[in-house]
């Protein structure tokens, strides 16, 4: 119908206008009216470009909406976070358009949905890999020896613009405090990873508790870290190991995705090993060694090349969704 009324609108002032183009009083007499009739074509070609602007942020939003995903406890990769919903703004994205105007380009505004379940919901349970949904991995590299390899390490981080989740022995620690301050200086993450090396699964409750705690409060008094996460020494632990973690406000986390680069594999086969495995989640294990040394450039690489963001454990285990270019 809009359409319809259009046409004829612009049917009537052709006609008009082309009266209008003849000598004689009907020139005079519509003179005064042409600038009422270009007014009226131009607020029309308006409106009508602002509603084929709303439809297109529509479709936008249809295509970009998604529902958030709630955290679980699987049977095998046991608790798994949830991840963000997104809802797009559609009005105002369309009131933004309007005020920046088309040479800036369309940017949709949106609001981040949590889900109902998180995971602080799910109780004392290990964490072994980010929401499958999330294109995000993490290099987790546990630190108890390796010291010629950590800066080399650092240097490569840099130069690729990669931050990491070192998790720290609190010997090493207590020995290192000026190259773990490295780490933080150079904006990467530092967590527990016990104080001695021990077998957690092993321990008695106190024992374990203290392994944790010493390491907690040393973070905190020599580097002014607030732990979050604990990685058990060689991966060895029980339901007790976690439990005491959760009390001491941390969660315990493994790996998804290892290296294995203590047993000193080649560094070609370390970035083809991980290239062709990592995926949405993956936590990759690696410690300051010759072999991730040598492959880390090459797995940086091999995991952006499948589209993946690189982030800190937090980061990757976090519900905060992974967000297109065309949105902000």
């Amino acid at each position: 119908m809009k359409m319809d009324k259009a046409a004829l609108v612009l049917a009537c002032i052709a006609v008009v206008i082309g009266i209008g183009s003849t000598n004689g009083p009907v020139k005079e007499m519509i003179a005064g009216l042409k600038p009422q009739a270009e007014a009226t074509v131009m607020s029309y070609a308006m409106n009508q470009a602002e509603d084929d602007l709303r439809a297109q942020i529509t479709r936008r939003a249809e295509a970009l909406n998604a529902q958030p995903v709630n955290a679980v406890v699987d049977r095998v990769w046991k608790a798994i976070p949830g991840y963000n919903g997104l809802e797009v703004d559609v009005e105002a994205t369309y009131r933004s358009a309007l005020l920046r105007g088309p040479e800036a380009g369309l940017k949709l505004l949106y609001r981040q949905i949590k889900p109902k379940v998180s995971l602080d919901d799910l109780g004392a349970q290990p964490i072994y890999r980010g929401n499958p949904a999330k294109p995000m991995a993490s290099l987790m590299i546990n630190v108890a020896w390796g010291n010629e390899y950590i800066r080399p390490m650092l240097d490569i981080l840099d130069a690729e613009k990669v931050k990491a989740t070192f998790f720290l022995d609190g010997s090493w620690l207590s020995r290192n405090k000026e190259l773990a301050a490295e780490m933080l200086k150079r904006g990467h993450e530092v967590e527990n990873h016990a104080y001695t090396h021990p077998k957690m699964s092993s321990l008695s409750r106190t024992r374990a508790t203290a392994e944790i705690e010493k390491t907690q409060k040393l973070l905190k008094e020599s580097l002014g870290v607030t732990n979050k996460w604990f990685a058990p020494p060689s991966g060895d632990f029980n339901q007790q190991t976690v439990e005491i973690a959760a009390s001491l406000g941390l969660k315990t986390v493994l790996w998804t995705l290892d290296t294995v680069d203590w047993r000193n594999p080649s560094p070609e086969s370390v970035v083809a090993k991980i290239s062709s495995r990592v995926e949405p989640g993956t936590l990759i294990l690696m410690h300051p060694t010759a072999s991730s040394s040598q492959a880390l450039r090459g797995m940086i690489r091999g995991i952006r090349a499948k589209g993946l963001q690189l982030g800190t454990v937090s980061q990757t285990l976090s519900a905060e969704r992974i967000m297109t270019a065309e949105v902000e």
